[in-house]
Parts: C-alpha cells; structure tokens; sequence
C-alpha cells in the first residue's frame, strides 16, 4: 500500500515529494566507484525537478567539475507549488522578471555549462551559480515557453542533447516515461516503485538486461522530504523532520556498478532444509513444486538454493539481489509468461491483482546459468 499511496499522492498538485541529497550522493558514487568516468564529458538532463528545490539539481551542479560534466540542464513542471518563490536560494536574478504581489509560477529551464569560483573567495558554491546566472555567463536560466511536461515538444528537444538522465519521475507515468527513455535511446538513474518491476512494459527490459535495479536505498527505506504535513494513509510521516518513509521504492538505471555484479551467497536444498531461519523451508522434506509449471516455489531470496539446477519462482525483491552472470529470468507471473495461476500444495499464485480474494504472490522465474 505504500507504494500506491505515493503514486496517488505525486498525482495531486499539492503533494510534492523530494528526493534527500545523501541519497542522491550515495546512489550517484556507486557508479562513480565502478566506473569514475561515467559523468565525463556528458550531458545530465533532470527533466522533472524544479532548480529551485531540487537536490538533483544541487547535486550535479556542485560536483559539476569533480564528475566532468559538459553540461547540466534541469527543468520544472508549471504547477510546482514551489517555482519562483524561493529566489533568495540564488540571489536575485534579472534573467526572470519580477512580477508584483505573488511571484508568477512559471516552469523553468536551467542550462549549466561552466561551475567555477567566479567571487574570487577560494570556494564553489551556490553563490557562485547564482552570480553566473545572474550575470547570464555560459550559463541559462529562462522560462519555458511550454509547461515542462518531459512529454513536450519543448522538453523532448533538450532530452535529445542530453546523455544521462537522472531524476524522481511521476510514478503514475512510469510506463510512459521509461518508454521515452528508451525511444532515444538515453542512459539513466531514476527512482520508481518496487511494483513497477512486474509491468508488462518494464519486465521485459529487465529480463532482457536492458535495465536493471540501482544501487539501493539504506535498508531499503526511502525517505522523501514532503512540504505537504497532512496525514498519510501509509507511509510514515515524521513531524521533526518533515520526511515521509515508504518501502518497496527503488532505483531503476542502465548504468553499471558494481554490486549488480556480485553473486548471491547461498546454501544448498539439504542445507537450506536443515538451516533455514525460515519455518515455511526449514525441515521440509523438499521445496513446493508448481502443479501446472516446471518450477519451485522459494519465497525467501535468501533461501535459494545453490545446486537447484530448474526453473525456481522467487520474489520480485529477488532482483536486489540479481547477477546476470549467476542467474538467467525466464519469466514471471505477471506477464503473460507463463499460466494464468501456479497451483502448489497449500496456495495458488495469482497473475491477477484481485482473483477470489485469494492473496497475490507475484514471482519472478530464475536458473542458475551454467558454469
């Protein structure tokens, strides 16, 4: 429920959720640590974060010349309750008109080519992009003609001189978004739902290695900053600091690091059986067999076993912790690859997200690859 709670709420003008900057800087290393020229020479395009509160944006333009990156460029979405009220972030800027009373909401376009101490006081900071915005040197800050849907014509233009996008897309558009993504062919490091695994439009790039899971969230929490202090259906919401967590939210990239590449350590059957911490594995005399599909049914990624040589049916939190050079993805139970229902010994799995009211395991059809 948590992750249907934030796809309703990023769906709402009024309810806003703000990536944290640790967990941008710590997402962002683990691909700097595999390859530390990843950024190099490219172009980052964040296409749905407002410049005047996003951590991306901060993130990128203050490690502008540590990553090598030729050029930065961020835009805004129109109905952003925060746009142009938070000007003193920068400094005053001519590049927008002032307007009289409150400040015109307007989606806006920030195009960063050049990061540099220009004060002279030994340091880079914000101050400094605010001066070399202000004085509009090598650098752009203007208004978007269109609203700064990543949809318009105005946005898909700068999409297509970028290299690498990174971003907190709206959930509700995933399918959308991560198709636009892939018809111009671009690299990226976006947060989604776990669920979003399971879509009939998403797995398949999974399964084929066209884009997998991200470094990760700490503990597999996400905490998202919130201006928005109403009561949450789920999730949890901390008055001290303002930030909501909700499970189950990951990244999603196309980019190499160096944990997708480290195998799963695991027990074999007889040893899982015999030492599992897991009651529904431990002291069973063999793991469930599928009735109406060559598979079994191992519900816990930890208790997989390492000398099963078929199809096993794992959970989609399994993809965590996926090698492709362990396991292969056959399948999974979503999307029309296999039975429309698993029968086993003591539940049904269920490809419908309402079936009788029986309750939903959503798997994930993996092998060992031969070594």
């Amino acid at each position: 429920m948590a992750n249907k709670n934030l796809t309703n709420a990023k769906r709402a003008k009024n309810d806003e959720f703000y990536t944290q900057f640790g967990d941008i800087q710590k997402e962002i290393s683990a691909y700097l640590d595999y390859d530390a020229n990843v950024f190099r020479g490219k172009a980052v395009y964040c296409n749905c974060d407002d410049p005047y509160e996003s951590n991306f944006f901060r993130y990128f333009v203050l490690n502008f010349n540590k990553l090598g990156l030729k050029q930065l460029i961020t835009t805004s979405y129109k109905p952003s309750p925060v746009a142009n009220t938070q000007l003193s972030l920068f400094g005053d800027n001519k590049t927008i008109p002032k307007s009289k009373g409150r400040p015109k909401i307007t989606a806006n376009k920030f195009i960063i080519n050049e990061a540099r101490d220009i004060d002279g006081d030994g340091e880079f900071n914000l101050k400094d992009v605010a001066k070399q915005l202000k004085a509009n040197k090598h650098n752009e800050w203007t208004p978007l003609k269109e609203n700064g849907d990543f949809r318009s014509p105005e946005c898909v233009e700068l999409l297509k001189k970028s290299d690498i996008v990174v971003t907190n897309p709206p959930f509700s558009l995933f399918r959308e978004y991560v198709k636009q993504l892939f018809d111009y062919n671009k690299k990226f490091v976006i947060i989604g739902s776990m669920n979003a695994i399971t879509y009939k439009e998403i797995f398949p790039l999974i399964k084929d290695n066209k884009m997998w899971l991200g470094n990760g969230f700490q503990g597999g929490n996400a905490y998202f900053f919130t201006p928005n202090t109403r009561d949450f259906a789920s999730g949890v919401y901390d008055k001290k600091t303002g930030l909501v967590k909700f499970r189950n939210v990951c990244w999603f990239t196309n980019l190499d690091h160096g944990r997708r590449h480290q195998p799963l350590r695991s027990m074999t059957m007889k040893e899982n059986l015999k030492y599992s911490k897991h009651k529904e594995i431990k002291g069973k005399k063999a793991y469930d067999k599928y009735d109406n599909y060559d598979a079994i049914e191992v519900p816990f990624t930890d208790s997989i076993p390492s000398d099963y040589k078929g199809v096993m049916g794992v959970p989609i939190s399994f993809l965590d912790k996926y090698s492709p050079e362990q396991f292969e993805i056959v399948g999974g139970t979503a999307n029309g690859q296999v039975p429309d229902e698993f029968k086993i010994g003591n539940f049904t799995v269920y490809n419908n997200p309402i079936s009788n009211g029986r309750k939903i395991y959503q798997r994930i059809l993996v092998k060992h690859k031969k070594k």
